[in-house]
């Protein structure tokens, strides 16, 4: 307490001793035994009411003992219980849990993974899929600034996620426990196959597949790829000690418009302890016709190049380069890309005059903004000579098409000249745009429509950097290249809009989140989202069928469908007020990637010891782990002195003390008649 506090007590004191000799024994005729107990209690109530308003701070000081956590993770996907380490997998993390000695000198904390880290200590070897790099993400979020040891109990083998070696702190040491049979079986087996989802019809399309074998002599393996019972290509493999891969590169025609299943086989006379990996079933959706797109631009820029990449990603579009003097045959394509025009494009618009084709119209630095005015009817620009950047806000309203917000908002900006874009007529706004944070009022990419013509725009260059932002932020070109071939699905079709717009895949491979998604909108096409949408699911063989109902999202509805076995579906998504209702099929094929490995993967878990210096342990090797840690100098108990300080209003015994006290000098004061 400081010295103002202890005056204020002192005074208190003096004034409640005070008042009592004045209430008790100032004039007072007689004093007895009672008098001087009364005085007591009224010196105790006053003194106690007077530190209550002062309310003083009390201090109080307490060791604490802070043990260093001890990260316990045991892998919980079902490539365990395939490579036959359930139980050993339970019973180490048994023997180390409750080891009195640990238990001692750590702070146990359990979890298991899969997909994700989850703090358990249950385990059921279920995981569909295992991603040890989300482990490593979650420990640095979970245990900052602090240094621990992490056992890890796992086979290695991980089928999703980055590569996590260098993914864990440098920091803090990792302990593998490898689980599975590390004796080297022989084994063939489809690494990874790479196919196109689409073909077209008449054409042929590649299928690229990596073999890989292990084993310690050379071996024939036959290699064929099957679509029901005809053998559509075989070949043999050649495999040596010293040469355990191949790569194997097939042309198949597309004969049947559909979708068309395939499967991949390798097999040798050798006997193998794991088959499982020896097949690969793939599936090629045949179309009837492909999507031509003339990409027309005077100058050259690295928006045209980004652009096109992200369009032929989808195997149905097809993007042809050209100058606008070169343009002769418009009824060749499907769709118009016009970056950034000027008057060298007015023979490619009258020609489209008359062909009617859907533009995209991309404008930037060069354009000529006067001639574009003449050229279209549904902006009216004011442009300025100066640059400016362009940031864009998504419009969750936007109901043309079913698309996402991929993160546009922390995108680059765009490059345009500064100045007022008035729209008119039927457009929809999907991106608008901002200087920094001052809204514009301007769009950003922006539809119209008009006598069944669809147009495009998008005011900006160096969109280029947005699909580099998109893989800087998703590991992949996937997010940003799918929004560009919705765009340009857009303006290749002149349907006319739909009011349940359901998104889905042809097949998807067992064991994968299979989800489906759907966007509802009302007769002014603006997404309801009171919508009442279910989907009855039918397996075609079994003729089981099961309903759900879709969950609303942000701006859709989904519904997550797993745990469906492997084979042929039909569904039927319906809107229960309209009755309006969308159905289609889909395929789960039969892989399951969690039986794909023999052997767990030691040499990553050896590389991650390492990196972390850490050490590779085995099942047989428990006891000395429990000992290396024990010793370990590195992990001491931290004693720190806790101090907490509280106000004394706050103790709620003194109160009730008062009460009582109050309450006994009324009481005797009562009793002896002096009220």
């Amino acid at each position: 307490m400081d010295t103002n506090t202890m005056l204020l007590l002192l005074l208190s004191l003096l004034i409640a001793i005070g008042l009592s000799y004045f209430y008790y024994f100032y004039k007072a005729k007689t004093k007895s035994n009672v008098t001087l107990l009364l005085a007591f209690l009224r010196f105790f109530t006053l003194f106690g009411l007077l530190v209550l308003l002062i309310n003083p701070i009390i201090t109080r000081s307490s060791l604490e003992i802070v043990k260093t956590p001890l990260a316990l993770i045991v892998d919980n996907s079902s490539s365990i219980p395939f490579l036959k380490a359930k139980e050993k997998a339970t019973s180490i993390y048994q023997k180390i849990a409750s080891n009195a000695a640990i238990q001692d000198k750590f702070e146990v904390q359990s979890y298991r993974f899969d997909t994700e880290l989850e703090a358990t200590d249950q385990f059921d070897y279920k995981g569909i899929q295992t991603n040890l790099d989300a482990v490593a993400k979650s420990l640095k979020s979970l245990y900052k600034n602090t240094v621990f040891p992490t056992i890890l109990l796992t086979d290695g083998n991980q089928t999703s996620g980055n590569d996590y070696v260098f993914g864990f702190e440098t920091t803090n040491k990792i302990y593998p426990i490898i689980l599975g049979d590390t004796t080297q079986f022989l084994d063939l087996k489809i690494s990874q196959l790479n196919v196109n989802k689409y073909a077209f019809h008449k054409n042929k399309f590649p299928v690229e597949v990596f073999l890989n074998y292990s084993g310690t002599k050379s071996i024939t393996a036959d290699f064929s790829i099957s679509q029901g019972n005809s053998v559509v290509n075989k070949q043999r493999i050649s495999f040596l000690p010293a040469t355990k891969t191949a790569t194997v590169n097939v042309l198949l025609p597309a004969n049947t418009i559909g979708l068309n299943l395939f499967k991949a086989s390798i097999t040798s006379s050798h006997k193998e302890k794991n088959t499982f990996n020896n097949t690969k079933n793939f599936a090629v959706e045949v179309l009837d016709q492909k999507t031509n797109i003339a990409l027309i631009s005077a100058i050259n820029h690295p928006d045209i190049s980004a652009l096109k990449r992200a369009i032929v990603t989808n195997a149905q579009r097809k993007v042809t380069i050209s100058k606008p003097q070169d343009v002769k045959a418009l009824q060749d394509y499907s769709v118009l890309i016009l970056y950034q025009p000027t008057a060298t494009f007015k023979t490619v618009f009258d020609a489209n005059k008359t062909a009617g084709i859907n533009t995209f119209i991309i404008t930037g630095n060069n354009t000529d903004f006067n001639f574009l005015n003449n050229q279209q009817p549904f902006f009216n620009f004011r442009m300025s000579t100066e640059k400016e950047d362009y940031v864009a806000q998504f419009n969750e309203q936007f109901n043309l098409f079913a698309t996402d917000n991929i993160g546009f908002e922390n995108f680059p900006p765009l490059q345009n000249p500064y100045g007022t874009i008035t729209a008119s007529g039927n457009v929809s706004v999907l991106l608008s745009s901002k200087i920094r944070n001052m809204v514009t009022g301007n769009p950003l990419v922006a539809f119209a429509e008009n006598q069944g013509k669809r147009s495009a725009f998008l005011f900006g260059e160096n969109t280029w950097k947005w699909r580099l932002q998109s893989h800087i932020d998703q590991q992949s070109f996937d997010k940003y290249d799918v929004f560009i071939d919705k765009m340009m699905q857009f303006l290749a079709s002149n349907d006319a809009k739909k009011a349940l717009v359901v998104d889905h895949e042809s097949f998807y491979n067992a064991g994968e989140a299979i989800v489906i998604s759907a966007h509802y909108f009302n007769k002014n096409y603006e997404f309801d989202d009171k919508a009442r949408l279910t989907i009855a699911v039918t397996n075609t063989k079994t003729k089981q069928t099961k309903n759900y109902d879709l969950l609303k999202a942000t701006n859709s509805f989904t519904v997550n469908l797993d745990g469906f076995s492997a084979g042929n579906y039909a569904f039927s998504v319906k809107e229960l007020n309209s009755k309006t209702t969308y159905s289609s099929h889909f395929e789960i094929l039969d892989f399951y990637i969690e039986k794909q490995f023999v052997n767990p993967d030691v040499d990553k878990l050896t590389q991650l010891a390492a990196q972390t210096k850490g050490a590779v342990y085995y099942p047989n090797q428990v006891d000395a782990l429990i000992k290396s840690l024990l010793e370990n100098e590195e992990y001491k108990a931290i004693q720190k002195n806790k101090i907490t300080k509280s106000p004394l209003i706050d103790w709620v015994w003194l109160l009730i003390l008062l009460a009582g006290l109050l309450s006994t000098e009324w009481f005797i004061r009562k009793y002896n008649g002096l009220l």
